[in-house]
């Protein structure tokens, strides 16, 4: 089973590339560097762990 590659961070809307930095939870709840920095790199919507999201290759 693949992770879902969100293509927006779910608190600023901003785009995030494939091939681009982006956090991510168990959950798959997806993040930017910024929004994960200022989160403390926690889940708002599990509590859990940020950590950054593998990229796949093209």
């Amino acid at each position: 089973m693949a992770l879902e590659m969100r293509d927006t961070c779910e608190r600023c809307e901003v785009s995030l590339a494939v091939d681009g930095p982006a956090f991510i939870c168990s959950f798959e709840c997806s993040f930017c560097a910024d929004c994960t920095g200022a989160m403390a790199a926690t889940c708002p919507n599990c509590s859990g762990e940020l950590v950054p999201r593998p990229r796949r290759k093209t």
